[in-house]
């Protein structure tokens, strides 16, 4: 097995939506904010090389929306998927399946693209997997809190061409056809699936919005776009503290500065250590 960082360029949003109610003098040493408030992110996923798989976890923002919808994030940098996919040695053709942890436009906007005055998905011998409670939970009644995320244009596509996987949404464990165990969390939004992967001896945890930068590692630091705040509380302290003891490290999709972090226990409960990148992990 082999994994690749895929980058596909940053965006921003705002600071204080990104860190709820924590004071913006403690968010900002570790993520500082420009003139709007607003913080670097990242739209980082995953490619797994094993055998004949090739599987995409997440696939960014994507292009297809309009410059007005793209200029409230102020994307930038010169990585897009297809060029990083390519720097890698591959190409959309070649991925054969994409696991996407949750259906916000910014983890899955890049599974379909625009041709003419069409949306099709950009990965055509690819099988798209979602998990079926999380499918329900952003297509047919959509709350009010998340609706903006969930993108008819991201998501119909997908479903049209008949290359969906619905796995069972109340089980988690092990993907005997993906090759590595699955987490599922509420507390961000219903059922977001987090692979865990094991790799040159260890365990890494695509930590997708459970932890989306550095910066959120302390269990009180939390979003405001989580759904369930006090759930994701439960959560990260399950899951960080798991981690930390079993010598684990996560994967972080939305830190520009840290791709996979090493963690250790403190008198304050689980921090960050120190980060790596995939290609100088040992």
């Amino acid at each position: 097995m082999k994994l690749h960082s895929i980058e596909t360029g940053n965006f921003k949003l705002d600071g204080g939506a990104m860190f709820g109610v924590v004071p913006k003098v403690l968010w900002e040493k570790t993520n500082p904010a420009d003139s709007h408030n607003r913080i670097e992110m990242s739209a980082r996923c995953l490619l797994i090389e094993d055998g004949n798989k090739l599987i995409l976890i997440d696939t960014g923002l994507g292009n297809k929306q309009s410059e007005k919808f793209f200029s409230h994030y102020s994307r930038s940098g010169n990585m897009s998927l297809e060029s990083s996919l390519s720097s890698c040695g591959f190409s959309v053709d070649d991925i054969t399946d994409v696991f996407l942890t949750h259906l916000h436009f910014d983890h899955c906007g890049g599974a379909t693209m625009r041709v003419g005055d069409k949306i099709i998905p950009v990965f055509k011998n690819a099988n798209f997997w979602c998990s079926k409670s999380h499918w329900e939970w952003a297509n047919i009644s959509p709350n009010p809190r998340e609706k903006a995320s969930f993108l008819k244009e991201n998501l119909i596509p997908i479903k049209e061409s008949g290359q969906l996987i619905l796995y069972d949404h109340s089980k988690e464990g092990f993907c005997s056809d993906l090759g590595f165990d699955v987490l599922l969390v509420d507390g961000h939004t219903e059922k977001m699936a987090l692979p865990k992967i094991q790799y040159k001896g260890k365990t890494i945890l695509f930590a997708s919005d459970l932890v989306p930068t550095a910066g959120h590692i302390p269990i009180p630091y939390l979003m405001g776009y989580d759904v369930r705040p006090l759930i994701t509380m439960e959560e990260k302290t399950r899951v960080l503290n798991d981690l930390v003891e079993n010598s684990s490290l996560i994967f972080l999709q939305h830190d520009p500065l840290n791709e996979v972090v090493f963690l250790k226990k403190t008198e304050k409960g689980v921090r960050f250590d120190r980060s790596s990148t995939l290609k100088d992990f040992i």
